[in-house]
């Protein structure tokens, strides 16, 4: 299903820039600020999906460039948690983000709003020690477990205890990030870590071992992520959004052609530092035209829905929301 542009601007313009076209207070844009969470093990930055494309293509950039609008991307090692923050503070307008790091935002006050879907689908891994025996999820009871508290990784890692009927309370948790996983892992200073993709260079290097993904518990914990703006910057820049929304379909058109994932691969590789062979591994049995649409459609807010629940029931959010009240009210109109 592909996104009617034309009547996103029309809805964006005609509804909300109404009220404001008229407004002197109005601040004129000069800067759009994107906060990213930074993948990459290397000097570059890389958000991977579609946040490599529009950089690579400059899509954005080429888009407000005759009204003279700036682009400002902040990659944070950090990931959604210090990205929150920067919220809190006013620092950023947009952001593209995992699925809990965004519901912890908006369960904790944060006023913003759901603009489109960037990923779904996505698998995480367990990777243990070497000749450990660890098998399956319920070979960790009591085992030390390093996952990222506060991002869509951790949501991954309950959603798939869950499914094994099982939680956090039967681990010994260790809050690390993402990098710190895996050096810990690598010295065996813990048994197991949950994560993305980049556990598959451990094992390539025979420092771990990935007995199972999200695909072996049938998506169990498979991450979604999105991308989220303030209220603030949704409403006084109606235009810039719908604009910025038709812009980054030409990123998505071309990230899900099937017969552009080579050129892909190659693309987030070089950009985040990581051998080829680690984003094969992982996308050898699924298509990018799966992964990335950018259409909020049922499904999608169905699975959004279902990890704002989970979230709630492991308490990892204090107050529970609906996800159709999160998405921009311009989308909802347009029935989005």
């Amino acid at each position: 299903m592909n996104f009617p542009f034309k009547r996103v601007i029309n809805l964006f313009a005609a509804g909300v820039l109404a009220g404001l076209a008229l407004n002197a207070s109005a601040v004129e844009l000069k800067e759009i600020r994107i906060a990213v969470p930074d993948l990459s093990a290397g000097t570059q930055h890389s958000g991977g999906g579609v946040v490599d494309v529009l950089r690579q293509q400059q899509i954005f950039e080429k888009a407000f460039a005759d009204q003279g609008i700036t682009i400002q991307w902040s990659f944070f090692k950090g990931a959604g948690p210090v990205i929150n923050e920067a919220f809190a503070n006013g620092q950023v307008d947009l952001a593209y983000l995992g699925d809990l790091a965004a519901i912890i935002g908006k369960s904790n006050g944060l006023d913003t709003r759901l603009l489109s879907a960037s990923a779904r689908g996505v698998k995480h891994y367990l990777g243990v020690v070497p000749g450990s025996g660890i098998k399956t999820l319920q070979d960790l009871k009591g085992k030390r477990v390093a996952i990222f508290r506060g991002t869509a990784s951790q949501l991954s890692f309950d959603a798939a205890l869950a499914s094994q009927g099982l939680s956090e309370k039967d681990l010994k948790v260790i809050n690390l990030d993402f990098n710190a996983a895996v050096a810990a892992l690598a010295a065996k200073q813990i048994d197991a870590s949950w994560g993305g993709s980049g556990l598959t260079a451990l094992q390539a290097r025979g420092l771990a071992e990935l007995p199972l993904s999200t695909k072996d518990l049938g998506g169990a914990g498979s991450i979604q992520s999105v991308l989220i703006g303030t209220g603030k910057f949704v409403d006084e820049h109606p235009e810039a959004v719908a604009k910025l929304l038709k812009a980054q379909q030409q990123a998505v058109e071309w990230l899900t052609q099937d017969s552009n994932k080579d050129a892909y691969i190659q693309l987030v590789s070089g950009l985040a530092s990581y051998p080829q062979v680690i984003l094969q591994q992982d996308l050898k049995d699924q298509k990018l035209s799966e992964i990335f649409p950018s259409t909020l459609d049922p499904v999608f807010l169905g699975k959004l829905q279902d990890a704002v629940d989970l979230a709630s029931q492991q308490k990892l959010i204090r107050k529970p929301f609906k996800v159709s009240e999160w998405v921009a009210p311009q989308l909802t109109a347009a029935k989005l």
